[in-house]
């Protein structure tokens, strides 16, 4: 994985590409990460511009997705399920996982709306990468803050 330039970012940027960085290298099975803001804009990606190769599925390789498809993904699965809660009056949706014959897609809830998706293998420990998934929320929740949601949206306008 090649790291997104953090130069010119403040601490709690720097921080926040530091723990994506760290969830993608050192949990088992993750493919990539992404977060997502409350209203379906990227604000991270642990491969910003980098296209995922994979193969199998229709049988034909190359590039079959990018950190864009990850976060349109995450935005469309949180905006379902945050929908399905309401109509069953099912309170906040803290988690949606999606199991393909392929891969995996993790969905998590961030305390000011914003999403954390994981794209991972379909062998992967989903305990663990739940696990790895709720100590960054628990870690990148409470910066979240509209400044930075705003100083990460710039970042990531200026490496597409």
């Amino acid at each position: 994985m090649t790291a997104p330039s953090t130069f010119g970012l403040s601490t709690e940027a720097r921080n926040l590409h530091w723990l994506l960085s760290n969830l993608v290298e050192e949990v088992p099975g993750v493919h990539s990460v992404t977060v997502v803001s409350s209203d379906g804009l990227m604000l991270l990606s642990s491969d910003p511009g980098h296209l995922i190769t994979r193969t199998g599925g229709g049988g034909q390789g190359g590039p079959k997705g990018s950190s864009a498809d990850l976060a349109t993904i995450v935005s469309g699965i949180g905006s379902l399920t945050i929908g399905a809660a309401k109509l069953m009056d099912g309170g906040g949706v803290k988690q949606t996982m999606v199991a393909m014959d392929e891969g995996s897609v993790f969905v998590m809830s961030i305390s000011d709306g914003s999403l954390l998706g994981v794209h991972a293998t379909p062998d992967c420990d989903m305990s663990v990468i739940a696990y790895h998934m709720a100590l960054f929320v628990g870690r990148a929740g409470h910066v979240l803050t509209p400044e930075l949601r705003s100083e990460l949206r710039k970042s990531m306008e200026s490496t597409q």
